[in-house]
């Protein structure tokens, strides 16, 4: 695997008494695309959220073991969770453009984050998102309709397109296609295929036959260990845990 982009290493998480994730250690890469699998209540989007500190938003929440992004602790007390944020994006589940244009929906990261130095800059920041995110051909015409009047599909390459202006270096997809039907589902996997050597990402997804088309490494968490981590060839095919192969081979799960 190319160097480490992020770093885990004996990461608990706790919300409250309750032990969600159990000693979780994995490198991530640069310029891959990383598929977290594993039955419902598994504990792979609550990982998935220790890698930006989106459990900072929950009450009880309590993250141990250390978390490196390039070597630099993202819990230390010198790291701005925004700043992290801005550097390691996240896409959710659910789309959830802003109520407002689409192309404030694009400008509101550079602009909270101070990345534009006036509105020729901005123009061009908003035009090269929504490019990337493949989506401006279908919008550059209406930037100024509301970005919640796209389809669900638009939505959702239109929160990509926010999350990438801000120049991550990671982005983290929540079953990014979870609520989106065949058509729009084969257009966000082909634009993780287009992002990924830009970027290093990390999908949680519940379709084994999507992380077996969209990932190079996937990792099977079960009851909130990482059970087995590797090739997703290899995991797939040949499986060196029973738990791995009993859940492919769907006797659970």
């Amino acid at each position: 695997m190319t160097k480490a982009k992020l770093t885990a290493r004996n990461v608990d998480v706790f919300y409250g008494e309750k032990k969600a994730i159990d000693d979780v250690s994995i490198d991530i890469g640069n310029g891959v695309v990383t598929a977290f699998i594993g039955p419902s209540g598994c504990g792979k989007s609550t990982f998935l959220r220790t890698l930006n500190r989106m459990n900072d938003t929950i009450a009880g929440a309590r993250v141990t073991g250390q978390i490196l992004l390039d070597g630099e602790d993202i819990y230390g007390k010198e790291m701005d969770p925004v700043a992290l944020r801005a550097r390691v994006g996240m896409v959710f589940q659910k789309p959830n453009p802003f109520p407002k244009s689409i192309y404030e929906n694009v400008a509101y990261g550079p602009r909270i984050h101070g990345l534009a130095q006036g509105k020729a800059d901005m123009d061009a920041i908003v035009e090269k998102a929504l490019t990337r995110a493949g989506l401006w051909p279908e919008v550059k015409d209406r930037l100024t309709d509301a970005g919640t009047a796209l389809s669900g599909g638009q939505q959702q390459r239109l929160c990509i397109a926010r999350a990438i202006a801000v120049s991550p270096e990671v982005i983290l997809m929540d079953e990014p296609c979870s609520a989106l039907d065949p058509i729009a589902t084969a257009r966000i996997e082909e634009l993780i295929e287009e992002l990924k050597d830009r970027y290093a990402i990390v999908i949680v997804t519940h379709s084994m036959q999507q992380a077996a088309r969209v990932s190079q490494r996937t990792a099977f968490f079960h009851l909130g260990k990482m059970v087995e981590y590797g090739e997703t060839s290899q995991i797939f095919t040949n499986p060196r845990e029973v738990r791995t192969k009993d859940y492919i081979t769907g006797r659970y799960g």
